[in-house]
């Protein structure tokens, strides 16, 4: 999705209505974020929208970038350089050696590259209501629960210590478990991408 450079159109202040909108979104979707958010989303920050490429806008504090969204309906994602300052609030799975040069050149990440001795899946079990700010990362480097087709998720490497990229997942991990086989995420955005080398300035 974002493979090469991006030429975005120039910032929009958003109105203090849309950035309240935006703040319960990011919470209802990553309640981790949730002690930090006045850290990310200070109350009296005044926060940006970019246009990208695709239907993307990214949304910029000052310089720093923090959300995409593609179309206003559909999830709201954490630029890469985001999840880098607060990796334990977002979902995770983890991609053996092999994987990483196919994830950081663009390709869809294929389940092989999870289900192998490298890889990581979540454990199995649902999340239950009240149950949100349990969730995490185990010692294992597995997440604490099954995530569902469409949920975000952050790709981390076998011996990396950062994340390497950020998308969607196209099936259920439980699915990715059962068949072994077939796209788990796609059109992510990557170490290195057009949206990690665009200005934001």
């Amino acid at each position: 999705m974002f493979k090469k450079e991006i030429t975005p159109s120039p910032k929009q202040k958003l109105k203090s209505s849309v950035q309240r909108g935006l703040r319960q979104s990011l919470l209802t979707t990553y309640p981790l974020l949730t002690p930090h958010i006045d850290e990310i989303l200070p109350k009296k920050a005044s926060l940006s929208s970019m246009k990208l490429t695709d239907r993307n806008t990214l949304y910029v504090l000052e310089s720093e970038p923090l959300f995409y969204q593609q179309d206003i309906s559909s999830t709201i994602l954490p630029h890469l350089k985001l999840v880098h300052r607060f990796p334990q609030a977002f979902p995770v799975i983890r991609i053996d050696r092999g994987a990483i040069r196919f994830v950081l050149s663009g390709a869809t990440l294929m389940a092989p590259g999870l289900t192998s001795k490298g890889g990581r899946l979540p454990l199995d079990g649902k999340l239950k209501e009240g149950e949100e700010m349990d969730q995490g990362i185990r010692e294992d480097g597995r997440w604490s629960r099954e995530l569902m087709k469409g949920e975000p998720v952050v790709i981390v490497a076998e011996g990396k210590e950062e994340a390497c990229a950020v998308g969607t997942l196209v099936v259920g991990t439980d699915e990715v478990k059962a068949k072994g086989k077939g796209p788990v995420v796609e059109d992510a955005h990557f170490l290195g991408d057009g949206l990690w080398n665009m200005a934001t300035d």
